[in-house]
């Protein structure tokens, strides 16, 4: 199926006829694990959908925390988006160049900050260049842009909020990572974490809500998903990753199914793995 839904997911072909319209910002969010050897920036500055601005996932973040890409403090997100032209009034749609990998963290920070007029590119650039649709490698002409944020502080938990989860059982904790790492039977790609996954948590791999194309898979195939692994959708959600950026794939499928509280465990792994006091569990 096609979404072409501003708030959340639009097409190939969405984005093709809204290419040139004057309240259209493109942000290119591509980012790559660390044991991936590629520049996101420089794949941008090489070639990337007309008008796109280069979203850097690592640089806008709390560079004051240990932990990889936390959000950034309100001002700076501000700032940088000024910088970029993008502001208030704005219609945005965030990319990456893996398909629907990292894009869908740049949509629920935008979320977080209250901005809901953004949207995912479903097959993000590889389905636009596999269409013959035109890339560049010219910087966009920006102006600056004031923007006003309000922050939505039920879509983020801490690691004391996630603790509490995993102990008294309210909130369903889901993990986008793959199956191996979960269970503990493949190490992390960051060196030092333990293995294993948070206690009651339920692994919903981030791939599996994409079709062979690259695409997010319909709302009653995604929620069958869910409900394979376990979880009960009546519950409030909780979706953790590795650090932080598949669990937003995660989050844009809950919405996408119409599942109306979840938030993102932004430490995710990377800070449970790290902490020994925290209870790790293998397996299933």
């Amino acid at each position: 199926m096609a979404y072409n839904d501003p708030k959340t997911l639009v097409s190939t072909d969405w984005l093709a006829r809204h290419l040139d319209d004057a309240d259209l910002r493109l942000l290119d969010a591509s980012w790559f694990l660390p044991t991936v050897d590629r520049d996101p920036k420089a794949e941008y500055e090489a070639a990337h959908i007309p008008g796109a601005r280069f979203f850097d996932i690592d640089e806008i973040a709390d560079l004051r925390s240990p932990l990889p890409h936390m959000l950034p403090p309100v001002e700076k997100f501000m700032s940088r988006m000024r910088a970029m032209g993008v502001g208030d009034g704005h219609q945005v749609v965030v990319y990456d160049s893996a398909g629907i990998f990292s894009a869908p963290r740049v949509w629920w920070t935008f979320r977080y900050f209250g901005k809901t007029s953004i949207a995912v590119l479903d097959g993000g650039l590889p389905k636009w260049q596999a269409e013959g649709r035109p890339v560049t490698d010219a910087a966009p002409v920006i102006r600056d842009r004031h923007m006003t944020v309000h922050k939505q502080f039920d879509m983020v938990k801490d690691v004391t909020e996630v603790a509490a989860a995993a102990k008294l059982g309210g909130w369903e904790i889901i993990d986008a990572r793959v199956a191996d790492r979960f269970r503990g039977e493949a190490p992390e790609p960051r060196p030092g974490l333990r293995m294993g996954h948070i206690p009651g948590s339920k692994n919903v791999p981030w791939m599996t809500l994409l079709t062979e194309d690259g695409t997010m898979k319909s709302p009653g195939e995604l929620k069958a998903l869910f409900e394979a692994a376990g979880v009960d959708l009546s519950k409030p959600a909780i979706a953790s990753c590795g650090s932080g950026i598949n669990a937003a794939i995660l989050d844009l499928a809950l919405t996408l199914i119409g599942h109306e509280r979840h938030a993102v465990y932004d430490g995710a792994w990377a800070e449970w793995g790290m902490y020994n006091d925290l209870i790790v569990a293998t397996g299933e």
